[in-house]
């Protein structure tokens, strides 16, 4: 009788063995799966987002250049159009984020600053120049100086900064719902984040 109590309590111990190696085995080979499809998610979220506008501006320069004593004077002046593309781009693929696999957690360590490119396409109308004071090389250079400087402004003013940020959170929102659904925890600055609105109001 002992000996069968001795076997069957044998087999419970290896069945049980078994089973916690087999639950064991099943919780790292999920923890794989989640971390993977995290990873390839982060991958797809890795690319260039890109907001576009178009600025428009029309200004008139003058320069006036005085000769003996103030006597004499020559001045220039041009009508300025600008047509001005402009883009704010996001490169995702510099996302700085560090997978936690033990703590489940998705840490966003740093996003990327916003690339601004202005394109002005300048045009010059009713151009007047007196002989001693023409058109160089310097005024078209301060003149494209002024023109960015203005378009800046614009941008700054306008809603493209707040457009190209909505759709950063946007791609950012696809890593929160899929680390959300896997019960893992996205974090930004050491603060986690726990919905998706929480992620609009983040400083980038």
């Amino acid at each position: 009788m002992k000996n069968i109590l001795l076997s069957i309590l044998m087999v419970a111990v290896i069945i049980l063995g078994f089973m916690y190696w087999d639950q064991k085995n099943d919780e790292k080979e999920s923890l794989e799966e989640n971390t993977a499809l995290i990873q390839e998610q982060i991958r797809n979220v890795g690319k260039l987002v890109v907001t576009e506008g178009t600025f428009s501006q029309v200004f008139t320069y003058k320069n006036s250049k005085s000769f003996y004593l103030d006597i004499f004077s020559a001045r220039k002046k041009a009508l300025i159009v600008v047509n001005a593309e402009v883009s704010i781009a996001y490169d995702l693929s510099k996302l700085d984020i560090e997978i936690d696999e033990e703590g489940k957690r998705v840490i966003i360590k740093d996003i990327p600053e916003e690339e601004i490119s202005i394109n002005p396409n300048i045009k010059y109308y009713d151009v007047t120049q007196d002989y001693l004071n023409q058109f160089e090389a310097e005024d078209y250079n301060k003149i494209k100086a002024k023109i960015e400087k203005g378009l800046k402004t614009k941008i700054e003013n306008s809603s493209l900064k707040s457009n190209a940020k909505n759709r950063l959170v946007s791609e950012l929102q696809k890593i929160y719902i899929l680390t959300s659904s896997m019960g893992w925890t996205l974090e930004y600055q050491d603060q986690a984040i726990e919905n998706e609105e929480s992620l609009e109001r983040i400083k980038i």
